[in-house]
Formats: C-alpha cells, sequence, structure tokens
C-alpha cells in the first residue's frame, strides 16, 4: 500500500488478485450471516412459529457448507462493496426439488438487482456440483443464498450444498490469504493452493506437504494431520466373485478396501479370509452364449438364446423379442457402469460402487457411510415390435428389477432416469430395510434413457465406516424392447406378400397378426390393440361401458354419451358440456410445522378423442428447466393425464410473491369407462363415499387407471369419477371430494370425485312432462304440457307446444236436464198429496164398516146406514192410534187396494 505497487505473493498464500474466495468451512467465514424465518415471520417475534426455527441455520461442514433440512426459510447473506462492477460464482449440488433453492442480490436499498430477475437455481443430478454465476454492479451488493424446505410427508429433504464461493471486482487485495490446512503454495504469485496427496498433511499456510509415517499414521487427500492405523477389522474388507477362468470356473475372494487404512500386525486385528473354493460359473444371460471362452457373447442379429444354448434364428414368421435380462452377475454386462461419489471429499473416486456376486449385484464397501454407490444402465432407445411399429399407445417398453435392502441405519435406494443426458429424476426411493421385491417403471417416450441406482447408508456430513454391512441387493434387471437388445426368444410377425419374400413387415397401426396366415388384420370396432400381445384375434381387447376405441385401435375414449337402461326405462346422458378440463382445489391441510397447502387436481372427463387434456406442472422447477430443454414434453415437472395432481403452497404461507406448485403427477392416463354400475375392473366405490343422492336419478361412474406403479400402489393408482344429477347446480356445477378422505383418497392409490351438475342429469323423454285439458270455450278446447315436478333432465326431447282442438259446448243440454229434473220432482210431490189424501177417505170409511161389524157382534142396534150417503159431508173427528210415516202409508194403501180387486 505504501508503494502503490502489485506484489507476488509469498510462498504458502495466494491471491485472486481484484477478488476473493471462500473456500474454508470449517466455521462460518467473517461478514458472512444467517437469517432463519418460519412463514415469513423472522426468529425471535412472538408471531407464528418462528421459534420452531432457532436451531434452523446454514452449517458448515469442511469443504461446503450445507443448508437446513427443515421447512424453515434460511437465509445466508453476505454484503460486498464493489469500486467496480464484478461477478460472483459458486458450486453447489441441488439435487431435491422438495426444497427451493434462491440466489439473488439487493442494493443498499434492499431492492433486487436486475441480474438476479431469474433467481431460481436450477437443479443438478445426484453426486455432481453444479456453478452458477451472476454479474454484480459497483457498489453495495448484498448476496442471498435462501432455501424453503417443503415437507409433505416423512422424508426429509435432501439440503443444498455450496462451496467455492468466488467474488470478483474488488478494486484491490491488500493482503494475501493463507493456504488453508490440507493444501500448499509451493511458488510465489500462486493464485491458488493445491491439495495434498495422499498419505501426506499440512498446517495452514504450508509452503509443501509433510508425509506419515508410514506403518503408524495415514491421511486421506486434503487432510491436515495424519491419523493413527486402528486394527483390521471386518468392516475393512469385503468379497467379490472372481470373472470366469479359461476353465469356467469362479471363486469367491476378498479385498482389502481401498486406501487400506488398517493394520494387520495390532492385537485382535484381522487378517484376510482365504479364498473360497472355485466353483462353475453361473450361465450366460439370455441373449448371450458361451463361445468357448471365459466371456459371454451377444447372439448376432435375427438369433436368441436363453443364455445355456448356442444361438439360433428365428424361425420363419418369428422375429427376435430384444431387449435385457440381465439375472446372472458374474462379469458386469458392457452397458452397465459403476462408480462411487462423496459429495464433500474424493475418498471414494474411483472405487467400483457395486460389486457382482454371482446371483445377485450388491452395493459395495465405499469409502465411507455417506458416499454414494452408484450403478447406470444406459438404454439409447425403445423399438416396439416389428408388426406394432406403427402403434401409438403409451407404453413403449418397460424396465423391471428386483431388489432388497438390508439395513442397520437409515440408509436410502435411489432409483432414477435421465431422458436424452440433460435431466435425471429420482423415480423412486425405498428407505431402510426392504424385503425382496419388484418394481417396474413403465417407458412411454423413444429416447436415450440413463437409468441410475444410487445407495446410501448414511446422509450425514461426518465420515465413517460403522455401517458396512448394511447393503443394497439387485437380483434381475429386465428392459423390454431395447432398441440395442439381445433377444431370448422369438415372437410372431407379420409376414408380407409372396413377391417380397417371409420377411417380416410392419402391420398397419390397429392391426393384429392372424394366426392361420400370419398376415395384418385389423382389430374390430370399439377395440384396443393390446401392447403386450399382437398375435391373434385375443390381442384386440374390447373397450371398457360407454367408450369407444380410437381410429387406430390404440385406446378407448368415451364421447361424453352414455345410456342405461332398467326396467324398460331407457336413461341417456350427455355429458359433452362438462368434457372441458374441471378444477378443484381442496384444503387446506397443514404440516406437522404448520404449513399451509391444498390438493389441486385437473380432471378431463371425456378428453378429446383418447387425447388427455387435463395438465399439471411445477412452476417453480418450470423456470429452472426452461434453460435446459426446449420442449414442453420434455419438461419433467410436465404431466397431461384424465386427470393429474399438484400440492399448491399458497404465497401468505411462506412468504414467496406467487403461489408455489409442486409434486405434480398423473393420477389417471388410460380411460376404463362409464357405467352405473360401481365396480369396474376390480375398481369399486362404497355406497357410503358420498352422501346419498336426493334425486331417484342413478349417478354415473368414469373409470380410469394410471399406468405408473408405485411401491405402495402395485397396481398403480385408479380413479372414480361420479357424476351427480342436481338441477340446482347448472353449467359446470360442484366437484368435491369424500369428507372422511380431504386429499381425495384415503389409501394413497384410489381416488374419488363427486361432480354434480345439471349438466349430468339424463336427457328429456316423453315420460318426463305431463298434459293438462283445459275447459271447452266456444267450442275451443287448449291442452297444455308441462314438465314432472321436480325436474331431473335437460335437453333431449323438448316440451310439446301448446294445442288446440275443436269440442261441443254442454250449456243447452245443461238447462234441459235440469228442467225435466225439477218437472219430474213436482209430479212426484203432487202425486204424493194425492194418493196421501185419498188414503185418508179409505181409511174413514173402512174404520167405520169395521165398527159397524163388531156392534153387531155385541147385538147393539143396527145403524141405519153404514156409510156415509151421498153428498154427506163427515164432520166426525178422526183419531188415530198409530201415526205411520208417508212411505209406510204409501205401502198400505198399496194393500189395501189390491186387496179390494
Amino acid at each position: 500500500m505504501k508503494n502503490q505497487v502489485c506484489s507476488k505473493c509469498a510462498e504458502g498464500t495466494y491471491s485472486l488478485g481484484s477478488g476473493i474466495k471462500f473456500d474454508e468451512w470449517d466455521e462460518l467465514p467473517a461478514g458472512f450471516s444467517n437469517v432463519a424465518t418460519f412463514m415469513d415471520t423472522v426468529v425471535g417475534s412472538s408471531e407464528g412459529k418462528a421459534d420452531s426455527c432457532n436451531n434452523s441455520s446454514w452449517t458448515p461442514r469442511g469443504n461446503y457448507i450445507e443448508s437446513n433440512r427443515d421447512d424453515c426459510t434460511v437465509s445466508l447473506i453476505y454484503a460486498v462493496h464493489l469500486k467496480k462492477s464484478g461477478s460472483v460464482f459458486f458450486e453447489y449440488q441441488y439435487i431435491d426439488n422438495n426444497i427451493f433453492f434462491e440466489f439473488f442480490i439487493q442494493n443498499d436499498q434492499c431492492k433486487e438487482m436486475e441480474s438476479t430477475a431469474n433467481k431460481w437455481v436450477k437443479l443438478t443430478d445426484n453426486g455432481e456440483w453444479g456453478s452458477h454465476s451472476v454479474t454484480l454492479q459497483s457498489g453495495s451488493n448484498i448476496l442471498y443464498w435462501r432455501t424453503t424446505g417443503i415437507l409433505m410427508g416423512s422424508k426429509v429433504v435432501k439440503p443444498v450444498l455450496v462451496k467455492n464461493i468466488t467474488i470478483e471486482g474488488v478494486a484491490y487485495t491488500s493482503e494475501c490469504f493463507a493456504c488453508k490446512p490440507g493444501t500448499f503454495s509451493d511458488k510465489p504469485g500462486a493464485s491458488g493452493c493445491q491439495v495434498c496427496p495422499r498419505d501426506t498433511y499440512s498446517e495452514k499456510g504450508a509452503k509443501e506437504c509433510t508425509k506419515c509415517k508410514e506403518e503408524m499414521y495415514y491421511a486421506e487427500e486434503g487432510s491436515s494431520a495424519c491419523i493413527e492405523r486402528p486394527p483390521c477389522t471386518s468392516k475393512d474388507f469385503f468379497q467379490i466373485h472372481t470373472p470366469c477362468d479359461q476353465e469356467g470356473k469362479t471363486q469367491i475372494m476378498y479385498k482389502w478396501i481401498e486406501p487400506k487404512i488398517c493394520r494387520e500386525d495390532l492385537p485382535d486385528a484381522l487378517t484376510l479370509p482365504p479364498s473360497g473354493e472355485r466353483q462353475d460359473c453361473p450361465p450366460c444371460n439370455p441373449g448371450f452364449y458361451n463361445n468357448a471362452s471365459s466371456s459371454c457373447t451377444p447372439c448376432p442379429p435375427g438369433t436368441f438364446s436363453d443364455g445355456t444354448q448356442e444361438c439360433k434364428a428365428c424361425p420363419a414368421g418369428t422375429e427376435p423379442a430384444l431387449g435385457f435380462e440381465y439375472k446372472w452377475w458374474n462379469i458386469l454386462p458392457g452397458n452397465m457402469k459403476t462408480s462411487c461419489f462423496n459429495v464433500g471429499n474424493s475418498k471414494c473416486d474411483g472405487m467400483n460402487g457395486w460389486e457382482v456376486a454371482g446371483d445377485h449385484i450388491q452395493s459395495g464397501a465405499g469409502g465411507s457411510d455417506n458416499d454414494y454407490l452408484i450403478l447406470s444402465l444406459n438404454i439409447p432407445g425403445f423399438k416396439p415390435p416389428t408388426s406394432v411399429t406403427g402403434a401409438t399407445g403409451s407404453e413403449l417398453g418397460r424396465i423391471t428389477f428386483i431388489f432388497e435392502t438390508i439395513c442397520s441405519a437409515d440408509c436410502v435406494l435411489y432409483f432414477m432416469a435421465d431422458v436424452n443426458r440433460k435431466n435425471t429424476n429420482v423415480v423412486e426411493s425405498w428407505e431402510r430395510s426392504k424385503e425382496r421385491q419388484s418394481y417396474t417403471h413403465i417407458i412411454s417416450k423413444n429416447a436415450s434413457f440413463t437409468f441410475t441406482w444410487a445407495f446410501q447408508r448414511i446422509n450425514e456430513g461426518q465420515d465413517s465406516r460403522q455401517f458396512i454391512n448394511d447393503m443394497a441387493k439387485i437380483y434381475s434387471i429386465t428392459v423390454t424392447n431395447a432398441a440395442d437388445g439381445v433377444a431370448s426368444s422369438c415372437r410372431a410377425c407379420a409376414l408380407g406378400s409372396e413377391q417380397s419374400g417371409s420377411s417380416c413387415v410392419p402391420c398397419p397401426p390397429g392391426h393384429y397378426i392372424e394366426k392361420e396366415t400370419s398376415q395384418c388384420q385389423e382389430c374390430p370396432a370399439n377395440t384396443f390393440l393390446s401392447i403386450h400381445q399382437v398375435y391373434g384375434r385375443e390381442a384386440c381387447i374390447p373397450c371398457g361401458p360407454g367408450s369407444k376405441s380410437t381410429k387406430d385401435h390404440s385406446a378407448c375414449f368415451s364421447d361424453c354419451l352414455v345410456s342405461y337402461v332398467k326396467d324398460n326405462q331407457s336413461l341417456n346422458y350427455n355429458f359433452s358440456n362438462l368434457s372441458q378440463v374441471g378444477s378443484l382445489m381442496s384444503g387446506p391441510s397443514f404440516t406437522s410445522r404448520g404449513t399451509k397447502f391444498f390438493h389441486f387436481f385437473n380432471i378431463s372427463l371425456c378428453g378429446n378423442e383418447g387425447k388427455k387434456m387435463a395438465i399439471c406442472t411445477d412452476n417453480i422447477t418450470d423456470v429452472t428447466l426452461k434453460d435446459m430443454v426446449a420442449e414442453s414434453e420434455d419438461f419433467s415437472n410436465f404431466v397431461g393425464a384424465f386427470v393429474c395432481q399438484s400440492t399448491i403452497i399458497p404465497s401468505d404461507s411462506k412468504g414467496f410473491r406467487t403461489a408455489l406448485a409442486l409434486q405434480s403427477n398423473s393420477l389417471a392416463d388410460r380411460f376404463l369407462g362409464a357405467t352405473v354400475e360401481t365396480t369396474l375392473e376390480s375398481i369399486s366405490i362404497k355406497a357410503d363415499m358420498f352422501p346419498p343422492s336426493p334425486s331417484k336419478i342413478p349417478d354415473v361412474h368414469f373409470f380410469y387407471k394410471s399406468s405408473t406403479v408405485t411401491t405402495s400402489c402395485e397396481n398403480g393408482r385408479a380413479t372414480v369419477v361420479t357424476m351427480r344429477c342436481n338441477p340446482n347446480k347448472p353449467g359446470q356445477g360442484d366437484l368435491s371430494v369424500p369428507s372422511s378422505c380431504p386429499a381425495g383418497t384415503c389409501d394413497g392409490c384410489t381416488f374419488y370425485f363427486l361432480w354434480e351438475s345439471a349438466e349430468a342429469c339424463p336427457l328429456c323423454t316423453e315420460q318426463d312432462y305431463h298434459e293438462i285439458e283445459g275447459a271447452c270455450k266456444k267450442g275451443f278446447q287448449e291442452t297444455l304440457y308441462v314438465w314432472n315436478e321436480p325436474k331431473h333432465c335437460i335437453k333431449g326431447v323438448p316440451l310439446p307446444e301448446k294445442k288446440t282442438s275443436t269440442c261441443e259446448t254442454v250449456d243447452f243440454w245443461l238447462k234441459v236436464g235440469a228442467g225435466v229434473g225439477a218437472f219430474t220432482a213436482v209430479l212426484l210431490i203432487a202425486l204424493t198429496c194425492y194418493f196421501w189424501k185419498k188414503n185418508q177417505k179409505l181409511e174413514y170409511k173402512y174404520s167405520k164398516l169395521v165398527m159397524t161389524t163388531n156392534s153387531k157382534e155385541c147385538e147393539l142396534p143396527a145403524a141405519d146406514s153404514c156409510a156415509i150417503m151421498e153428498g154427506e159431508d163427515n164432520e166426525e173427528e178422526i183419531v188415530y192410534s198409530n201415526k205411520q210415516s208417508l212411505l209406510g202409508k204409501l205401502k198400505s194403501l198399496a194393500t189395501k187396494v189390491s186387496s179390494n180387486y
């Protein structure tokens, strides 16, 4: 500074000139700070659950610094003032999309710089370090490395690792930095330090490395001290199977784990066990043959072998069934590689991550328990059978492997897939010990795939060898329809015309091979061609109820029309107005730490002639992938299906500017059928899954299936969408999930949805309305038609128009009838009065006659007359002893008159 002259740094030190570098992470370097928040609440405040994040921070791990593993938001902050524009560069590992990793820069007014508008950092492959650089402006720059974990289940997120942070743009460096322990600088003017080789060490600021005492001490590469060699134990060696020799023999041998750090000359130390007896080598894998040598050779094109016999040509009318079937493990197959990787050091570089063991391949010893032991298989492409080249089915091939894990600690086995060497994603993972089981992954895209198995005993920063006996075993790996595969058998194919010879020819889409003629025949209507079988009529599988096949017979789809007949009553449904994608947001739900999230579903009820219209995507990883892939179909987070699901974290839950969508996956990629029955292809819906329908209209159930197989869903996922008629919910209506299963599923494998809408009602028929006849007015009568109430139908047969017809009036005849009735009533009354008076006179004369007769019998004087003479009036009062009713008098009168005659 006195002379204002740049000078070379001395030996044991280094300088970047106008920059600074942070490559020592034994402790947090000066100038760095940690800030932890939860739900956008600073730790220490009284709001939210901030206190639960007190222990969350970025943790130094020696060569790198590690982020938090929980669902807190933790920022690693560093402020720098630049005299001129510069840049920041760092290396990182970011493999888990359940943790969000941002890097951004703010000025002294806390405003983000334009240079970090795209602040989301790209994912890296397992075991690989990525790099990230951003330009810096002159003045104050505040650098933020921020991570936020999303814990949706019991799994712990994999942390982000950062190392070698370099900042360029400092106007000058007034001092040189001493080389960190384990490194040295032997020349003046060094811009960096070199790593000490194995079995040497150095202290801080070293000019050279010092050798360890060979017999008593050892040191790993880049060590700051030598370590005393312990006595050898069973954890320091492992067994291998030697390759087959010229006599076709192999034997078990034991090898020291490299580098060997133990001593055999100490008390209680173990030595290498003797080699096992020589045994016959296992046979070649199917599709390979032994050509009288110690190695197995792939069968030539057009031939096949089961591995025990020589290769034979396929018979006429057949072709080789290409693929790979590895079930014998004497040597590692040519298209497989194995390696070892550690994120914090290079101890296991160059080691074999996996070792062959006869009937299986198992994870190797590695350098320490936190190593990634990697096994990879490369398949350049997939090719379906010649006879179905034109098929457009969803499955082009599949990979199946049988495995088990034996662990006493928290081991993890990852199965990953890389498409076209662009992006590696974890397909499935298994934690702790797992019994021997099979797993299948479906390939639906013709691309170059690299499948990787990575086994890690523990995920801790400390290097140790406590769990060397924890291992993963893979017994067999089978890949179908591999483009560069070999054949263990032959399958039938379609033959060309006589002019073209007997070579196999591709069948058009939707055609199967007729057994008798070996010619291509089109599948019948409403059937689809099986991916696994193209020989014989049985290869054409009937579509389910309420569905029809595509033109190429590659799949079945719904045209949104469903019919149902019961008790001579026909119900026809038309769900076309609901064929657009319907959406449902269920929740909210909360993690154990209080993070709010929702389950978001997209449902494409009918699709578009088999095309799946529902799309789900992760909006965060979408940003990180756009620079890596050009086509949306390559997005690992892009899902197209009949039913798909995403997890939504609202912006107010984590303090982000927008809601986050993650964990997108397909729930249904194949339509099975639509029916009122509650069971289809072993998928059923319970009667109490949803509240009963208030109407008597039967529900229609749409059944779907997903080809994705997981450890918890061995048969894949299934989805049932129940369509219910509800006239009170017009238009798209309402979507809901069972109240007992707010996530749409109770077991994680079968999902249920209820879609209520007026559009789900059946089409109207003549039985849905009735007629009402009006009164006849002026010779005309009107007939009206009205819907039955309550109305449970839509569209279909329209309501007939009002009908008018002629009629005869009834007023005149009504008057005539009334007049005749009145006259008859008066006549009856008059006759009754007449006969009643006549009857009185007859009774009087009769009583006189009786009295006269009685007086004669008593010898009384005879009367001059026994009756009233003509012209006399009877002035005597008549007395009745019994008073009869009018009806009784009429009956008596009739009796007397008849007796007189």
